[in-house]
């Protein structure tokens, strides 16, 4: 997979983001393990913009695996200074799955009770109504009815 061929304002901006950033994954004496390299994919798809510090003291070494890491995962370079690598990935869409089963959730409400006595501030209730409830106009909570179909229109569905 080819690597991401970024312009040197959008390098700049990436560098710029990734500056308050912690090291999300730590390259140790053993290098670049293969459960390493999942673990910076994992990272990639979940922030997009990833700081990687490597434990070795050999710079062309570092610069090999930063390379490396940017080929396979196809991922952009953004920077590297010192111990740390910067690396860029689009984070990919995720799927929603529709489930025609499943009901709304509840929902709180704050509902104003009017006192029957004038002069009176009105009072604040919070209720809870449930996916199978209704909050009348009068501010009660009641079942929700299932909407009746006409004769017509029940025998064309047929």
């Amino acid at each position: 997979m080819p690597q991401i061929q970024l312009t040197p304002a959008e390098r700049r901006e990436h560098r710029a983001n990734a500056h308050h950033l912690d090291p999300v994954v730590m390259i140790g004496g053993d290098g670049l393990t293969p459960a390493v390299q999942k673990e910076i994919d994992a990272a990639l798809n979940a922030h997009g913009l990833i700081k990687v510090r490597v434990f070795n003291d050999d710079r062309a070494a570092r610069d090999q695996i930063y390379q490396q890491l940017a080929e396979e995962l196809s991922a952009a370079l953004i920077q590297h200074i010192g111990k740390l690598l910067v690396l860029w990935r689009p984070i990919p869409e995720k799927e929603k799955t529709v489930d025609e089963d499943r009901m709304p959730g509840p929902r709180d409400v704050k509902v104003l009770k009017f006192s029957s006595r004038g002069g009176q501030r009105p009072e604040v209730k919070q209720l809870r109504v449930l996916g199978n409830q209704r909050l009348t106009a009068g501010g009660m909570v009641k079942r929700a009815k299932v909407k009746q179909k006409s004769v017509k229109k029940r025998q064309q569905g047929d």
